[in-house]
């Protein structure tokens, strides 16, 4: 069981290695972010005037908020989704279901391993950048450091999982192309990253809060803002918790599905 852990973990280096070799596509990357921030900096700087708050955001908040939101949108984001339905048409997931590790967790640390590689070449990097552009404020608790990080990594996971879940989905409809990229739009739009959900309409936040997308961005940056302090950051982070393991159940409950399909079909 160690040999196979150990093999998982090879993955993750193989990945960072890879993401490595295209590293200057990366500083391309840091300079699409900062724009990024910087087209919304000044969107939102122009809707605040002279001052007060927005949706419980102050200026100086939501000016952090963005920051922190598209630069933790470099470590989590991947293309896992796209890489399995290629695996799929092409038809080398049949080689991949018959190796000796299990097809979901491999992905997961490819996944991984590109995330550290965005975390070190583009997240930490960009938010150096955009903290000389622009007036961010880092958070001066401990807590909210360590809370920030930790969920950061459930951020990546759960984005991860939906994913996979819509990569998988590949083996069950023709196309799965305009599948993929309404997910991404739904998941950039309703986690937080293009609009915070507390500036949403009540009925519209309150449907959010029953949906894991929140859990990807919204909850993390309002943690490294302080809108979220103290006790309350284990409250927020437990929700993040409890949305890995219900997403485990349909990436699980596919990936078997997924298996079987592939079986019958191709004997």
């Amino acid at each position: 069981m160690s040999n196979q852990w150990g093999a998982y973990l090879d993955f993750i280096r193989i990945r960072f290695l890879t993401m490595l070799a295209y590293r200057v596509n990366y500083y391309s990357g840091i300079l699409i972010y900062s724009l990024n921030i910087g087209v919304y900096y000044f969107t939102w700087k122009a809707i605040y005037g002279s001052g007060g708050e927005l949706g419980g955001f102050t200026a100086s908040q939501m000016t952090t908020y963005l920051a922190v939101s598209w630069m933790a949108r470099a470590f989590y984001f991947n293309n896992l989704d796209r890489e399995i339905s290629t695996d799929i048409r092409d038809g080398s997931i049949a080689i991949q279901f018959i190796r000796p590790y299990n097809y979901l967790i491999v992905k997961m640390m490819q996944g991984f391993g590109e995330g550290m590689f965005r975390f070190i070449m583009l997240m930490v990097p960009g938010m150096a950048i955009a903290m000389l552009l622009f007036p961010v404020k880092l958070p001066t608790e401990a807590s909210a450091w360590i809370g920030f990080l930790v969920m950061l990594f459930f951020s990546f996971l759960i984005n991860s999982q939906l994913n996979v879940i819509t990569g998988l989905m590949s083996f069950f409809v023709e196309n799965n192309e305009g599948f993929m990229r309404m997910k991404r739009v739904v998941v950039d739009l309703f986690s937080g990253l293009i609009i915070p959900i507390s500036l949403f309409p009540a009925w519209l936040g309150g449907i959010m809060s029953f949906l894991p997308f929140q859990a990807i961005t919204y909850l993390p940056g309002s943690v490294f803002t302080g809108r979220i302090q103290g006790s309350s950051i284990w409250n927020v982070l437990g929700i993040q918790v409890v949305w890995f393991v219900i997403l485990l159940i349909p990436m699980i409950g596919l990936y078997r599905a997924s298996r079987k399909r592939l079986f019958v079909q191709g004997g």
